[in-house]
């Protein structure tokens, strides 16, 4: 088993992964009761997805039964551009910039599964990328791949927080890693005191309905919520300002996967421009990208509050 699980964590960082863990697929007793309290208060707004399957969400063997071991993986994102300050323009969140991650991330994940079959031809095993009902957070956090956050992303001490999460299940036994990674925000508040519409209700905690990024992307009302409209900063789709002013992203470094650098050199995209996009013009610039979460009117949504905002002068 040891000699099994050192090639597949060769294998995952030759593939370009920052972090490999590996752990026993059990039940997660304590974190299963704070996703339940975090669903009661209401915090995940009008994504009722959540509250669908949270049995499968505490325990993966419902979702591929016979799993036994779980691989957690962390891609690095980062890439060293800047936002337009210009306020015709709306800012793009730094994960949506390039290629849509699920398909990159997917994509990696396939070619180490086939790996894992080479070396057991008995294994076999389930790609998941965020749309499984799985807490991804929770198994990178038991797999040490880094620590939960204040603002509830997970941080790694080689990539800070700009990373994404992907997992294999396998209904084989492996080497499995003990150690998790120590808390280390400590004391800091630095992305709870900067996020401009509070949505970090307290350390840990995000409410989505406060949320830019929520009603930037998951939100399908007419209108976005004028409390959060009023107070957007730029933000055309997601929002990164409490992983911007993390202490901890510092220590970011450049991703060498090309596919995460901005699509046409675009970080924030031009208001006019997006409110007189065709469909046509939306699928072409669009494809492949994670942007399309929002759909055409929902960018154009977007757009009309940002210009609102700055025609008023806000």
């Amino acid at each position: 088993m040891r000699e099994l699980s050192q090639k597949i964590k060769t294998t995952a960082v030759e593939l370009g992964f920052g972090r490999v863990g590996i752990v026993p697929v059990t039940p997660l007793d304590v974190e299963t009761p704070r996703l339940l309290d975090w669903l009661t208060s209401g915090n995940n707004g009008r994504m009722a997805w959540l509250e669908r399957e949270t049995a499968k969400r505490a325990d993966p063997s419902m979702i591929f039964p016979g799993a036994l071991s779980m691989i957690v993986v962390a891609q690095n994102y980062f890439t060293p551009h800047k936002h337009s300050s210009n306020p015709t323009q709306g800012k793009i969140s730094r994960y949506a910039w390039g290629d849509d991650y699920h398909d990159v991330v997917r994509e990696k994940l396939v070619k180490l599964l086939a790996r894992i079959k080479e070396l057991n031809p008995e294994a076999n095993g389930k790609i998941c990328v965020d749309t499984t009902p799985i807490m991804e957070k929770a198994w990178a956090v038991r797999a040490g791949v880094g620590w939960l956050g204040k603002h509830s992303n997970v941080i790694t001490t080689d990539h800070g927080s700009w990373v994404f999460l992907g997992e294999i299940i396998l209904d084989i036994e492996l080497e499995y890693d003990t150690e998790t990674v120590d808390d280390h925000c400590g004391t800091c508040t630095a992305c709870i005191d900067a996020c401009p519409t509070d949505a970090i209700t307290q350390p840990y905690v995000v409410d989505s309905r406060r949320c830019i990024s929520y009603a930037t992307i998951e939100l399908r009302d007419e209108n976005i919520p004028t409390e959060i409209a009023s107070n957007l900063e730029g933000w055309l789709y997601g929002c990164d300002i409490c992983q911007d002013v993390c202490p901890w992203n510092r220590f970011a470094k450049p991703s060498k996967e090309d596919r995460f650098e901005p699509r046409d050199d675009e970080t924030s995209v031009d208001l006019d421009r997006l409110l007189s996009m065709t469909h046509e013009e939306y699928v072409e610039r669009f494809r492949r990208s994670a942007m399309k979460r929002a759909k055409l009117g929902g960018l154009k949504r977007n757009a009309s509050a940002l210009r609102k905002q700055y025609l008023e002068g806000g």
